[in-house]
């Protein structure tokens, strides 16, 4: 694998290059949010501020149409009527710069669940396979980041193709895959000793910023335990307002919702995200709720992810620890807080 160095003034121009053999989504203002988009040469990158979003639609889009369809009459019998299908499926070339180490682990997240012996997305996989992250490391670590808690940090090389290290005068590239190589090329120029060892040191100081790491493995009992514990998840959803931009936000929430579209004769079936979070997600045709509170589905979500998803996945956790619902929650509720309190909940009283 190599070590490549690119200084500010020229990542434009290298970004440039890039976006001519392939679609290059990078971090951009919009607002008060950075988001990614195609790169912009007259827009510039934002690679200091945090994403407000991960890279995920790059692969799993906000929405997509899965198949195509038409009712075409019989000529001869005019009271039989055939259905065309045609399956879709995209994708280009992606490269995805500025996404942090966080947002790569998270794909393993979708892995496990679109790649298995039970379901292959086609969908998903021929994205995947088409998109290369280049992840950008955090040397500040923000108060609401606890990818250490998951077993990432924030220059962890996990799911990412390459590692891209902030320095004095630019950014350090190491590529950690064939694609990673792929991409990088050979243009760059090496990275010198002195800027591998400065690379070194943001990263490690990074690691250290992030103080010790709590062990959260008891949270897949206990929050089985709490169950039926209505009391404990009323107090820890009272806070919470069902918006769902905990959801949206999330890099590693994959739940989607099937719809057809018909004009005429001709249709379409589309794939959207869908949110756990929302009083109509689990509304049932003939009216029943099985989640009808707040408290109902705030104890779905976060018992998915550190209980019924470890369970299913080899005990990996469905959260890489980005902090993006906490830092965006307009209600201020803490996802951390709610596993460690469950941690620490007495055990239930036994019916009865």
């Amino acid at each position: 694998m190599a070590a490549k160095f690119i200084a500010h003034t020229e990542l434009d121009a290298w970004l440039g290059r890039i976006s001519e053999r392939y679609r290059a989504l990078v971090p951009r203002r919009e607002g008060n949010a950075v988001v990614f988009r195609p790169f912009d040469p007259a827009m510039p990158v934002e690679l200091k501020a945090r994403p407000t979003e991960s890279p995920k639609a790059a692969v799993f889009p906000r929405c997509e149409a899965l198949l195509a369809y038409k009712y075409e009459k019989d000529p001869e019998e005019p009271g039989r009527v055939e259905v065309e299908v045609a399956e879709r499926r995209d994708g280009v070339p992606t490269v995805v710069i500025g996404g942090r180490p966080c947002d790569a682990a998270a794909f393993k997240t979708f892995d496990r669940v679109y790649d298995s012996d039970r379901v292959r997305d086609l969908n998903y996989l021929n994205r995947r396979e088409m998109t290369v992250l280049v992840s950008l490391v955090c040397s500040k670590p923000a108060t609401t980041c606890f990818c250490h808690w998951m077993g990432g940090g924030p220059a962890s090389t996990a799911g990412s193709d390459v590692l891209m290290t902030p320095v004095a005068d630019g950014h350090v590239f190491e590529t950690l895959t064939a694609r990673g190589d792929e991409v990088i090329g050979t243009e760059l120029p090496d990275a010198s000793d002195a800027q591998m060892t400065e690379a070194r040191k943001v990263q490690a100081a990074a690691e250290a910023a992030m103080g010790e790491p709590v062990d959260v493995g008891a949270a897949r009992e206990k929050l089985l335990a709490l169950f039926d514990d209505a009391g404990f998840w009323e107090a820890e959803s009272a806070k919470c307002i069902s918006c769902g931009v905990c959801t949206y936000l999330c890099p590693t929430c994959y739940c989607f919702n099937i719809t057809d579209e018909k004009f005429g004769h001709e249709g379409v079936r589309l794939r959207t995200w869908d949110y756990c979070m929302s009083h109509l997600f689990t509304m049932e045709a003939s009216g029943h709720n099985p989640r009808p509170t707040k408290a109902h589905r705030l104890k779905n979500r976060v018992g998915h992810k550190f209980s019924y998803y470890p369970s299913l996945h080899g005990g990996n956790i469905a959260c890489c620890g980005c902090g993006r619902c906490i830092r965006s929650c307009p209600a201020s509720v803490d996802i951390r807080a709610i596993v460690l309190n469950a941690i620490a909940a007495p055990a239930p009283r036994p019916k009865g």
